[in-house]
């Protein structure tokens, strides 16, 4: 039987750092109505130090979930609508003469700020969303032959429009495998679209938010959760869950070691918003459709999708 760390009763020992992350929650909760649970894994997202891909339909509130984020915790904030003619120095920059100088000087592209909002991704084509990996894994970018270093943090959020839709480019593998998470956020509930509907704008909203958190609070939070202890009958039970996604019974292909490192970065995250400093099974279980759906093909003839086939492996996967 799963059993927790020996300190595991113990709380953190940083409430108000524990604090900030509810009151940021709960702050962004006023903006996104009655999409607590996709917001706290937005945030655990951020927390873990990863990249966020949420796919649905527009007009859901994905920019505006990005732009609450960024102003609740005071970061700079970019977006960046991908379009088919959108090339890549249009995102990183380019080097411009100035004749008074007589010298090239690099002129910054969108991609150097702490937020950065890709919106409907793949509306571009491959070369220019390829630019975005070694930003997204590396934390700069490399432009005529210099390697430039991007904001810390650096949280890229990408919006894309659901693969059936007039002029959508899939991702390619490599670049889904960048994200840490990707979630829908799915239409409102009945009396959230009320309050949508009979309230005030909610771009106004955003634009009168003050920061909850700043940046110095922010890598605090990422530094502890690399703090959150996982026992050993929890990462035995992460990698039967991994085992599981291999066997051939479940997926195409297994995850990656670098998945499986994905999954237990943003499980700390989620103890961490529990005000916890070990792992417990309920973390793995909670996020994993969330981490590793986006990165594996179900069997032909499932008759499920990727996020379906991850829940029915984990009911089929016992806890140590």
């Amino acid at each position: 039987m799963f059993k927790a760390t020996s300190n595991a009763v113990v709380k953190l020992v940083d409430e108000s750092l524990a604090h900030q992350i509810s009151r940021l929650v709960d702050q962004i909760s006023t903006i996104i109505v009655g999409k607590r649970p996709q917001i706290e894994d937005c945030i655990a997202c951020l927390l873990a130090g990863g990249h966020l891909l949420i796919e649905d339909v527009p007009g859901v509130g994905k920019t505006t979930l990005a732009h609450a984020l960024a102003m609740s915790l005071g970061l700079k904030f970019s977006r960046v609508q991908f379009t088919a003619d959108l090339m890549p120095s249009d995102l990183l920059g380019v080097s411009v003469f100035e004749r008074n100088r007589d010298t090239f000087v690099f002129h910054q592209g969108p991609v150097f700020a702490q937020v950065l909002l890709a919106d409907e991704i793949n509306r571009a084509g491959p070369k220019t969303q390829s630019a975005l990996l070694e930003a997204m894994e590396e934390q700069q970018v490399s432009v005529d032959n210099e390697t430039r270093p991007l904001p810390s943090p650096f949280f890229v959020i990408a919006t894309q429009n659901p693969s059936d839709q007039l002029g959508t480019y899939p991702l390619p593998e490599s670049q889904l495998d960048r994200f840490l998470l990707r979630i829908t956020l799915g239409y409102p509930d009945r009396a959230s679209e009320r309050a949508l509907l009979a309230g005030v704008d909610r771009r106004d909203l955003t634009q009168k938010l003050q920061p909850v958190m700043d940046t110095n609070d922010l890598l605090a939070a990422q530094r502890a959760v690399q703090q959150v202890t996982a026992s050993e009958a929890l990462l035995d039970y992460l990698q039967a869950l991994i085992a599981a996604t291999r066997n051939g019974h479940w997926f195409v292909e297994g995850l990656s070691p670098r998945a499986g490192i994905a999954v237990l970065r943003v499980a700390k995250a989620r103890a961490l918003m529990a005000q916890r400093s070990y792992v417990a099974p309920d973390d793995v279980q909670a996020i994993l459709p969330q981490a590793i759906a986006h990165r594996l093909h179900p069997l032909p003839g499932a008759g499920r999708g990727p996020i379906e086939q991850v829940r029915a492996m984990v009911e089929g996967t016992p806890i140590p």
